[in-house]
């Protein structure tokens, strides 16, 4: 490992053990801030406050239930990853670029593939639970 030099740009790379983990948690509240000024991921936590009790309900088993919670924190995860993305291509520049839309559309692909599947899942669920 190279040595640190008195200007680290990002101290948190000189941090280790608990203080790295500290820092790094707060790090992650702060992305999770970031990600509720997007109408998009605050849609989908609103809808998660809903979802993960009723997942607990619907779910006959541990794993059904996990199932449904995970397929939903899934969906929050890609959106907030798309944000990440989106938001890396905006700091490059505004202008239109082949490379910057193809990056912004797949982040967007990956996020309509995370809901199919949430919702596959859901309705596979809720199919078990009430119609068979």
């Amino acid at each position: 490992m190279p040595e640190l030099h008195n200007n680290v740009v990002n101290p948190q790379k000189a941090r280790r053990g608990l203080s790295r983990m500290w820092h790094a948690l707060g790090y992650s509240f702060e992305g999770l801030r970031a990600g509720w000024h997007e109408t998009a991921f605050r849609q989908e936590a609103l809808a998660a406050l809903v979802l993960l009790p009723l997942s607990l309900w619907l779910g006959r088993s541990w794993v059904e239930s996990a199932l449904l919670a995970g397929s939903v924190l899934f969906v929050m995860i890609v959106e907030l990853l798309n944000t990440g993305i989106e938001t890396a291509i905006d700091r490059i520049g505004p202008e239109w670029h082949d490379l910057s839309k193809r990056a912004k559309d797949m982040g967007s692909a990956a996020v309509l593939l995370s809901l199919l599947l949430c919702l596959g899942i859901w309705a596979t669920a809720v199919y078990q639970r009430f119609m068979a």
